[in-house]
């Protein structure tokens, strides 16, 4: 029987994790990717220059809308890209394509003690003007891999910065 809620409480406490994914945006128009500044209130990272990105939350598996039915399993597919649209959307107003290429992925403990899956791709910009989400971010840059030193940024974006601009420039 397919489930009729979400819960934790069948769940093994040392298995729970957050679900983050996160995006680097490449504007074809002059080979840059967006970063974002993390607010100060953020526990992970504050101040920091990131890349739009977010939690999967329970709302994002609404148990009424399963894409399908595998069985007894409710499956949502495509979660995760849907995910990274909405928060390109919310985080920096503006749009992007659909296709997603991996980049990485990094497991982390917050400093609140809670531990992350983070899982990051590329793609292309598709349209907007960039608005910080007010209260989230408090600037943004579109950069190259050479401006890109010029920010402090959570580790590992300058690289994934470069990785994206390498695989969208060929």
């Amino acid at each position: 029987m397919p489930a009729k809620k979400i819960s934790i409480d069948n769940a093994k406490k040392e298995k729970l994790f957050y679900i983050v994914a996160n995006l680097v945006v490449y504007r074809e128009s002059d080979g840059r990717c967006l970063i974002l500044k993390r607010h100060p209130r953020e526990i992970a990272h504050p101040n920091k220059f990131a890349v739009p990105g977010g939690k999967l939350e329970w709302k994002d598996l609404p148990i009424d809308k399963p894409t399908r039915i595998n069985g007894d399993i409710l499956d949502y597919e495509n979660a995760v890209e849907e995910l990274l649209k909405r928060e390109a959307r919310e985080e920096a107003g503006i749009e992007v394509h659909g296709d997603f290429i991996y980049i990485n992925s990094v497991a982390f403990i917050r400093p609140d003690e809670i531990p992350v899956i983070l899982v990051k791709f590329a793609t292309k910009y598709k349209s907007g003007e960039v608005k910080p989400e007010p209260g989230a971010f408090t600037d943004y840059a579109w950069v190259n891999e050479e401006e890109i030193k010029k920010y402090d940024c959570i580790k590992g974006i300058p690289e994934e910065i470069r990785k994206t601009i390498q695989i969208f420039s060929k």
